[in-house]
């Protein structure tokens, strides 16, 4: 009985040191934890940019943090991050930060998602040119750093390789949209993006179709983009595509004005007789079947016709008296010089 009293003794004194070494050190795992959630320097108000990329883990997004100096220790956001429940609902994009932030504020601003971005609006039928005016005219882009990439910037898309060189290689392919691109992106950037779109909108239906219409890439582009600019009502879309291909198996000049506006690099509002005899590749009045390229970028209804043209026996058009937008259609020259009788008489 005394024995066993003496060695309680013994080990009493043992297990109050070892808790007391826990909670020693629990104090000290505590403090040092509360230390590092605290803002690195509370006066710092400074915007540091900080840019997530898309599938970024929790310990990446940690490590990226450290080393802009917003956070003391990588290791604490990232035990913080699954204590709290954050962990796997930091979203990639591009925030503004400051050092006088808590752990706690950086973790919500990444789960917020309240990213810096900036938005532009390209609209159908749209040249190259029109976009870059834009674009710089917004404060997006550096006109001639544009230029530069539209003529010889990398990039990796397999509708390229038919592509034009030269200044007119992109045209067409910039799809018209409504795109929110980070505030730090560049001129490549930006292209690489409306490209992206196109490359998305461009769909292995599309390509088979083509292959199935002998067209390339760039062709079938060409002709989307004439479809455009000659109509904007989506009704029409497929006729005027059938009249393009109509007249191109009878071997006539396709005499698209859209073609003859992009040749002079101007849009007028009504073309002179002289106009039409701009020496220029682009000229589908002097020139037979398709120009090099297209004229501006189309939207997707107008690709789509140019895949699936209507069958008509159509081989002219002409805007209706009504000065509407929309087209009477004809088969034949006489009727077709009616139809625009009507027109010219409208418009005196």
């Amino acid at each position: 009985m005394g024995r066993r009293h003496r060695k309680k003794k013994k080990i009493l004194p043992i297990i109050v040191g070892i808790a007391a070494v826990f909670v020693i050190a629990f104090a000290g795992f505590t403090v040092w934890m509360n230390s590092a959630a605290k803002p690195v320097d509370e006066g710092n108000t400074e915007q540091v940019s900080v840019t997530i990329p898309s599938g970024t883990g929790t310990g990446g997004i940690a490590q990226i943090l450290e080393e802009k100096g917003l956070i003391s220790s990588a290791a604490v956001f990232k035990f913080q991050s699954r204590s709290k429940g954050y962990d796997g609902k930091y979203k990639a994009g591009e925030y503004s930060l400051t050092a006088s932030m808590s752990m706690t504020e950086i973790m919500d601003a990444l789960v917020s998602g309240n990213v810096n971005t900036m938005r532009f609006t390209i609209p159908e039928g749209y040249t190259v040119k029109q976009t870059r005016d834009k674009l710089a005219a917004e404060g997006l882009v550096n006109g001639d750093l544009f230029d530069q990439e539209v003529a010889s910037g990398q990039f990796d898309y397999r509708f390229l390789d038919g592509a034009p060189s030269g200044e007119n290689r992109l045209e067409g392919y910039l799809y018209p949209e409504t795109y929110d691109v980070f505030t730090t992106a560049n001129e490549h950037d930006i292209i690489n993006r409306m490209l992206a779109q196109f490359d998305k909108i461009f769909t292995d239906e599309f390509y088979s179709r083509a292959r199935e219409r002998n067209l390339s890439v760039n062709e079938v582009l060409t002709i989307a983009s004439m479809i455009e600019r000659e109509t904007r009502v989506d009704s029409e879309r497929a006729k005027v595509a059938s009249v393009i291909y109509n007249r191109l198996e009878q071997g006539r000049k396709l005499q698209i004005d859209a073609t003859v506006q992009y040749a002079l690099g101007e849009q007028k509002e009504r073309l002179l007789y002289k106009d039409l005899e701009i020496d220029s590749p682009y000229n589908t009045y002097k020139i037979e079947g398709l120009p090099p390229g297209p004229i501006c970028s189309p939207g997707v209804a107008s690709i789509k016709a140019a895949l699936y043209p209507e069958d008509t026996d159509y081989l002219f058009y002409v805007l209706k008296p009504e000065l509407n937008g929309e087209h009477n259609f004809a088969e034949t020259e006489k009727q077709f010089q009616n139809y625009k009788n009507q027109y010219i008489n409208a418009i005196k």
